[in-house]
């Protein structure tokens, strides 16, 4: 089973999802990264579903998931790229993906990510900046 890579920028990790995701790599996902979140105390995780064409309620359900675990290690997830079609099935599906955030590619949702860091710190911008920038 090819696992997908979780890289670490800063203090955020980053999945890019290249491959078809089947029940087995999702879960394998879902472990690896509370592992390294866990390891590298990252307080941001990023998900790239740019490549992702088509999801089922598994899949759809696995961002919320990670999200879940993610909040458990003081981390939040945006999921990034997400295709129009990806999007329509998953409303589609009933799937509101709780907890997760979304942003339209990488630069915005590391933007997000830099702006909840920067909360936590207690360095907090203008309320208009984060839902200008998203």
């Amino acid at each position: 089973m090819e696992r997908v890579p979780i890289l670490k920028i800063g203090g955020v990790l980053l999945v890019s999802i290249q491959i078809d995701l089947h029940d087995q790599s999702v879960l394998a996902l879902q472990e690896d990264l509370a592992e390294k979140i866990s390891a590298t105390g990252a307080h941001g995780v990023v998900i790239d579903i740019s490549a992702v064409e088509i999801v089922d309620s598994f899949i759809g359900r696995m961002f919320a998931t990670i999200a879940s675990i993610s909040r458990l290690f003081d981390a939040d997830t945006v999921v990034v790229g997400m295709r129009p079609a990806v999007a329509i099935t998953l409303v589609e599906l009933g799937l509101t993906l709780g907890g997760v955030r979304t942003a339209l590619d990488l630069e915005r949702g590391m933007k997000i990510l830099g702006e909840l860091g920067r909360q936590r710190r207690g360095v907090l911008a203008h309320p208009d900046e984060l839902a200008r920038d998203a």
